[in-house]
């Protein structure tokens, strides 16, 4: 069984309408408790400046942990911006999604990792996502895929928009009891398309947090 296959995949499927006004977040509502962040998906070698979570990356940037266990394999096929601002939140971005599958592992909210790296919608979508799995009785494994990324600053220089695609044809749930892999076959309910506002944190060194998620399940445009 993938993410899709779980029950809280199917509540409030996608928002629609994602464009948003310079990265300040126009009306559309982040989908907070839509679905589970990605679980199941396809790995290809990540470029240097984003690393796969198990195999390499920075294991306490902002002196915060988001190891993940082996089996746990969150991919970032990301080039760096030039900007400065925009390659420190698309870094933070990844520690976000790190953070949440820190959660799902440890199974907790109250993990350090989630504090730091989420804030304000991003913090309660965080949450909904690991009580999902949670609640399920599942921890998740293999490769989730994230890719095809553009970042955007909004004119204040404290706000940027991460969006990006991401592939779990190859993420898995588990569950916990009997440690059996829930597969399904790879469809395209296994294409997301997400764009992240990402705000400055005021007293951190460059430190960025997840502020909105908006999330667009089904995504052709990621196959």
């Amino acid at each position: 069984m993938k993410r899709r296959s779980l029950p809280v995949a199917t509540a409030l499927a996608a928002t629609a309408a994602l464009l948003l006004t310079a990265c300040g977040g126009g009306d559309e509502k982040s989908s907070d408790n839509d679905k589970i962040v990605g679980a199941d998906q396809g790995s290809e070698t990540a470029k240097e400046s984003v690393k796969p979570s198990a195999a390499g990356a920075e294991e306490k940037p902002d002196g915060v942990d988001v190891t993940l266990p082996k089996d746990m394999n969150l991919v970032f096929d990301w080039e760096k911006p030039k900007d400065e601002n925009e390659a420190a939140a698309m870094s933070d971005t990844a520690n976000f999604f790190r953070a949440i599958y820190r959660g799902v592992d440890q199974r907790t909210t109250k993990d350090a990792s989630i504090a730091a790296y989420a804030t304000g919608e991003g913090l309660k979508y965080a949450e909904t996502q690991i009580n999902a799995w949670i609640e399920g009785g599942w921890t998740a494994t293999g490769t989730l895929r994230h890719y095809d990324v553009t970042t955007r600053s909004a004119e204040n220089g404290n706000s940027v928009e991460v969006a990006f695609c991401a592939d779990a044809s190859k993420f898995y749930g588990k569950e916990i009891k009997t440690e059996k892999v829930l597969k399904t076959q790879p469809s395209i309910e296994d294409f997301d398309y997400y764009k992240i506002i990402m705000v400055k944190y005021p007293t951190g060194d460059g430190l960025w947090q997840a502020s909105k998620v908006f999330v667009e399940t089904k995504a052709a445009k990621c196959q």
